[in-house]
């Protein structure tokens, strides 16, 4: 029996990190409003359904442990007894495609990467060039396609993404369509003892500095950061608080000992990723590395200061909420603003080393920012 076209139950297979899937919730939102009734799961990896907690975009979350010999096999075991109809993988992998068959679900859209494309049912051709290497897509972009597919729609012309600056790509994203995530009691009430054990009085001013990254040639160096932490105490009367993963701990400590303002390390407060939405959305202003907190910052509207150094920040290209006078919320720097926009950044790690961003770019964009808000 073909499965519907319209679903009734839908698997969203959601990627590993938290960028991709805060640049996924448009995608997610359109399909929830445009199939109103209809129950909607998401796959996610153990700690996204922090990210996720108080979100209204799903009815249900699956954690499964991505990795072991069996791990497929019990992500299937895991979502079958919900009967989905339809699965939506925004993963490029195999074995996320090789989840939702062992899983028995009809219908199977996603890409057609990996080798996987005898386990879809609906294979879906990635933008390319005519070369066939990959086109330079902002993911945003990418999964919004694959809501077309699902609700048959016209796709996203990729013909839209003509590099003009080295710095963002057009969006085919309809305008006032924007990133977005929720936050639960819990997240909040933790935030708030954290910012209390931090001394951060309600209403106080204060900045996230991010200076971690899953690839430390993402990094902007740490005396720097230290410096800036300075900077936006004494110039802007902010308390700073140093943001990181449990495992980026020894860099927040690093930064702490070099700076002379006494900024205050998340992750020795206990932090977590679901009060770090609530966090975040309480700051002045967030500077940070290309890395996932990034995306939380522009899906809460607040203002940013991205640092891009070997990594080409059009991939990600995002739909940014504008500041009171409607410039964007969201200053990227770049490691070689002079790189030609039909260069890509990936393909040039010395000349785009994340070290060739001056302290003085980013104070002066940090000090524009702060002043438009």
């Amino acid at each position: 029996m073909p499965a519907p076209d319209r679903p009734l139950r839908l698997l969203i297979v959601l990627p590993s990190w938290v960028g991709d899937i805060v640049m996924a919730t448009p995608t997610i939102r359109r399909i929830r409003d445009a199939m109103p009734g209809i129950f909607i799961g998401a796959l996610c990896r153990p700690g996204m359904d922090q990210l996720l907690s108080g979100s209204t975009l799903f009815d249900e979350l699956h954690v499964f442990q991505p990795h072991g010999m069996m791990a497929s096999k019990k992500a299937a075991n895991k979502v079958r007894p919900r009967q989905y109809d339809t699965a939506l993988l925004l993963t490029n992998s195999f074995s996320t495609a090789l989840i939702t068959r062992l899983a028995f679900i009809p219908r199977r859209i996603g890409y057609n990467r990996d080798t996987r494309g005898m386990l879809l049912t609906d294979p879906v051709a990635p933008p390319r060039n005519p070369d066939k290497s990959w086109k330079l897509t902002p993911i945003v972009d990418y999964y919004w396609n694959l809501a077309s597919h699902l609700l048959d729609e016209d796709p996203v012309a990729w013909s839209i993404h003509t590099p003009t600056t080295c710095t963002e790509l057009p969006l085919a994203l309809p305008k006032d369509t924007y990133m977005e995530l929720g936050s639960s009691d819990d997240d909040r009430a933790k935030a708030q003892a954290i910012l209390q054990a931090a001394h951060i009085e309600p209403g106080e001013r204060y900045a996230v500095l991010n200076p971690g990254g899953n690839n430390t040639a993402k990094r902007w160096p740490a005396d720097r950061f230290a410096i800036l932490a300075d900077h936006l105490h004494t110039t802007h009367n902010m308390r700073v608080l140093i943001n990181g993963s449990p495992a980026e701990a020894d860099l927040c400590d690093q930064i702490i000992n070099l700076a002379q303002s006494n900024p205050i390390s998340l992750p020795a407060l206990g932090n977590t990723l679901g009060a770090l939405k609530p966090i975040i959305d309480g700051a002045s202003i967030m500077v940070t590395n290309d890395t996932g907190p990034r995306h939380i910052a522009a899906a809460l509207s607040t203002p940013l200061v991205t640092l891009f150094g070997p990594t080409d920040p059009r991939w990600t290209t995002i739909p940014t909420t504008p500041l009171p006078d409607g410039s964007s919320s969201e200053t990227i720097i770049v490691a070689d603003p002079t790189l030609p926009p039909s260069e890509s950044a990936n393909d040039h790690p010395q000349r785009c080393a994340i070290e060739h961003i001056q302290l003085d770019r980013v104070c002066q964009a940090v000090d524009e920012i702060i002043v438009d808000t």
